[in-house]
């Protein structure tokens, strides 16, 4: 007969320690990500290494239980729920769902009373039992039969509490662990105590007189007359305290054990989660097969012609062409087939045959030959690559598709298709299998594919075209994302020169400066150790050098860079160890990163921009992400001395909005101060500074500057108390002070925050200045968390969407404006509000009246737009 194992997890515990275990993570649609990412790290663990027949997680059903009757301040000492962590909850809710674990709440009870109820009825069923959370009150329920992990540091390192740990640990049996909370007291509960016990003195107690009745009993027996006098006059409060930490094992629990069992999750679920929180990692772990299990069979037949010849003749005045490029980076990807649909007919056309035909070249360059196609950039990319210039886009399914909702973000024609009513084309990852099963079928498959996907191409443009021009977007589309998908089409195939001599040799002086510090940290350790393992590095920092530590775990300490900077006042080592680390990250991820995708042909590199990802609109890169090289670090800065300009005697010209975001805030908010100090000319950081701090501009000091630019730039994000307090390192109370002085001080901000909460909730969406569109549905959720998650996206998306589609707008004018003059420069990135130019030095002053003229009248405002440039050898000399 199979053992029975039931686990139960303490929810909110869990999440709160994965929430602040990890960074604050953020996916593409802005949504706070590192609480559900944790607590998923956790259950998949658990679900590996524990093997449960049975499974629940509890959660706390409000912040009111049978407990208050007793005290009133139970748990009052708590801090308010930090929304960046709230809004995380109804992700991990669908995640256990989706992983089919039950959940449980009970109104006016705990997540430990369910847990202690269950785990008493499974003893009593014979089942083994293990329950995890980071709360140690869950310790008495520690048995011969149930085992309770709680997590240490970090999420994933967990202390194993049995009958004999306990003992070993404290020389109490699990029981009595109630009666050291009854005198001790716990701060976290405001569970009160006996002022002045701590645990040592606790715990010597009860190894006397076993139980706090005992001992209350017997007072007169205790030494220390002080000690003697707290337990007699804080009695009633002891008992009390014992009865609070007490976890209750008759909870009036609805659900039953045969009705928690786990038998798997539902893996298409699971992976639409981990797709919509951007969860890739996990997504891999998964394994290949996450396309789902659709099949060609389910589709409609259709007929096709593959032609002997290509031939104009088999396209039309409107063709839906299709161009498949199999992989993601199809900068270097082989195109595998081509189909075209018009009234002439459907056609699969074999990719070698049509590349090598005049024909086809003819008929794709042919201005007046109007193609409707899926990812203009993608396309135009890959055939430029065969000497092939797309010309006559008039239609770009993929994003029209994006803008209409820029939070589906999918970039599966099947999954756009099945949005509108109708489905043609199976999902790649089911056709073409997905990681190492993937490969490409016999062509008479991949015809038929190619074919459907031209079909859905034609079939989508009407509708999609039809919800533009009902949401006032056609002009969005074909004013800027339509024009601006061959501007980037051009920035990726230029691409940028990369100094493989320069990067090269910094990655020598990294390495040899990592030598250096190494070697010094060694001395100071007094011996030689792996600097890398935190296991020998907590050795040598709390045991041999006596740094303060937390508490030791069973694979060590923890030496994790929040834990140093804490101790870098403490020696000089500390320091040293975080530049070791840094230097080393400089040297793995963009100095030996970059050099792997450096064309060998061209020395240059070609980052994709993806025009269709972000909810605001905003561009982002990869292969490579040079929007993130690191610029914080002198060492991070100079990398960008190896981005040259691909023409000798040419230099490396970059221009970048001044405070573009907070300009745009101006003008939406219509806030007077703001525009004043816009229009004025005024430092806006110093502005804010005196009006939250009362002062003159003479007593800005350059902290009042610093946390006040924290604030300006913070409301832009909708930044809460708790983000503002984590980054300027005070506590919530002051960042919450701080957002109250700066909304007095800009009434207009407040009234604007206030205006597109209301419009959000009656429209269902914001828009930006140029229309872009986003949906908050969560707009008008009951749920509170989920509500204020949404109110701060209503808050800052049309700012950021305003100043995304500003740069976007300057991108298409300059590339305008370049061809128009006849000069040689050229745009070769877009790195947040920055473009980066080659430009001959002869071109240098046109380019100096020409750009920000073009940058700062892109859209027009009743704040000016300002542009700063500079220019040098290298993008470093450019800054």
């Amino acid at each position: 007969m199979e053992k029975k194992k039931l686990v139960l997890i303490d929810g909110n515990s869990i999440a709160y320690r994965a929430f602040f275990a990890l960074p604050l993570l953020n996916n593409d649609k802005g949504i706070h990500t590192n609480a559900v990412y944790g607590f998923t790290m956790m259950l998949q663990r658990i679900l590996e290494d524990e093997k449960p027949t049975h499974m629940l997680v509890a959660f706390d059903a409000g912040k009111t239980t049978f407990r208050h009757t007793t005290f009133s301040e139970y748990k009052g000492g708590r801090q308010k729920t930090p929304p960046e962590l709230s809004e995380q909850f109804p992700f991990i809710r669908e995640l256990l769902d989706a992983y089919q674990v039950s959940r449980y709440e009970l109104e006016n009870y705990e997540a430990d009373d369910i847990i202690g109820t269950l785990s008493l009825e499974a003893e009593k069923e014979g089942f083994e039992v293990r329950v995890i959370s980071g709360d140690k009150d869950l310790t008495q329920l520690s048995s011969d039969k149930t085992t309770v992990g709680i997590t240490r540091k970090g999420i994933t390192d967990i202390e194993e509490y049995t009958p004999e740990h306990i003992q070993e640990k404290y020389g109490l049996e699990p029981w009595q662990i109630i009666d050291m909370k009854g005198l001790m007291g716990d701060a976290s509960d405001n569970i009160p105590g006996v002022p002045g016990v701590g645990e040592k003195t606790a715990i010597k107690l009860l190894k006397e007189f076993e139980t706090l009745e005992n001992l209350l009993q017997s007072t007169d027996k205790v030494s220390g007359q002080k000690l003697r006098e707290k337990l007699e006059e804080f009695k009633g409060q002891a008992i009390m305290s014992k009865e609070l930490a007490t976890i209750t094992r008759e909870a009036p629990i609805e659900v039953k054990l045969d009705e928690i069992s786990y038998e798997g999750f539902d893996k298409g679920k699971v992976v639409s989660i981990f797709k919509e929180l951007g969860f890739n990692s996990l997504l891999d772990k998964l394994g290949e097969d996450i396309g789902g299990d659709e099949s060609e069979a389910d589709l409609a037949e259709v007929n096709f012609e593959i032609p002997a010849e290509i031939s104009g003749d088999i396209f039309g005045d409107e063709t839906a062409f299709f161009v498949e490029i199999l992989e993601d980076n199809y900068h270097y990807a082989d195109i595998i087939g081509m189909s075209a649909v018009s009234e002439k007919g459907r056609f699969y056309l074999p990719a070698q045959k049509a590349l090598e035909s005049s024909e086809f070249k003819q008929w794709a360059e042919d201005e007046t030959k109007r193609k409707v196609v899926y990812d203009a950039k993608a396309t135009e990319v890959a055939l430029r690559r065969r000497g092939i210039h797309l010309k006559g886009v008039i239609f770009d399914v993929f994003i029209a598709a994006y803008i209409i909702d820029p939070s589906a973000n999918s970039d599966d024609l099947s999954t756009i298709e099945k949005k509108y009513g109708f489905r043609n084309v199976q999902a790649d990852d089911a056709f073409y299998g997905r990681g190492a099963k993937r490969k490409v079928p016999d062509e008479a498959d991949l015809a038929g594919h190619l074919v459907r996907k031209a079909i859905s191409t034609a079939e989508l443009r009407p509708l999609l075209e039809k919800g533009l021009r009902e949401n006032s977007q056609y002009e969005l589309f074909t004013e800027l994302e339509m024009p601006l998908s061959l501007v980037l089409a051009d920035m990726e195939s230029t691409g940028i020169k990369v100094d493989l001599a320069r990067l090269k040799a910094m990655g020598s002086e990294i390495h040899e400066k990592l030598e250096v510090i190494e070697q010094k940290i060694h001395e100071m350790a007094g011996e030689k150790f792996n600097i890398n393992s935190p296991k020998q590095l907590g050795a040598i920092l709390f045991e041999k050098l006596g740094l303060p530590s937390g508490k030791k775990t069973k694979t060590g300490y923890s030496t994790s860079a929040d834990v140093l900077e804490k101790l870098a006042d403490e020696h000089e080592i500390i320091r040293l160890i975080l530049d070791y680390r840094q230097l080393g990250k400089l040297q793995s991820t963009y100095i030996e990163g970059l050099l792997k995708v450096v064309d060998p042909k061209t020395d240059k590199v070609h980052t994709r921009f993806n025009q269709a990802l972000t909810a605001t609109g905003r561009l982002s890169s990869t292969d490579p992400n040079l929007q993130n090289i690191p610029i914080r670090l002198e060492e991070g800065r100079k990398i960008r001395q190896a981005f040259i300009p691909s023409e000798e005697g040419w230099v490396i010209f970059a221009a970048d909005y001044s405070q573009i975001e907070l300009r745009v805030l101006a003008h939406i908010a219509n806030d007077e101060k703001l525009i004043e100090a816009f229009q004025e000319g005024e430092d806006i950081h110093t502005k804010t500074a005196m009006a939250v701090f009362h002062v003159g501009a003479d007593e800005v000091t350059s902290n009042m500057r610093r946390h006040a630019k924290a604030v300006n730039f913070g409301i832009v994000y909708g930044i809460s108390d708790f983000g503002l307090s984590q980054s300027l390192g005070i506590t919530r109370k002051e960042a919450g002070k701080f957002i109250e002085r700066y909304l007095q001080s800009y009434p207009g901000v407040q009234d604007y925050m206030e205006d597109i909460i209301k419009v959000a909730k009656q429209n269902g969406y914001v828009t930006t200045l140029m229309h872009r569109r986003r949906y908050i549905p969560e707009i008008t959720s009951r749920n509170f968390n989920l509500r204020s998650f949404a109110e701060r996206t209503a808050m800052n998306t049309p700012i950021q969407g305003s100043a995304a589609d500003i740069i976007k707008k300057a991108m298409i004018d300059m590339a305008d404006a370049l061809k128009e003059k006849g000069l040689k420069s050229r745009l070769l990135l877009q790195v947040h509000d920055e473009l980066i130019f080659e430009a001959p030095r002869e071109e240098i002053e046109t380019l100096e009246t020409l750009v920000p003229e073009i940058m700062e009248n892109a859209l027009e405002l009743n704040v000016p737009l300002k542009v700063d440039y500079s220019y040098g050898p290298t993008w470093y000399d450019a800054k």
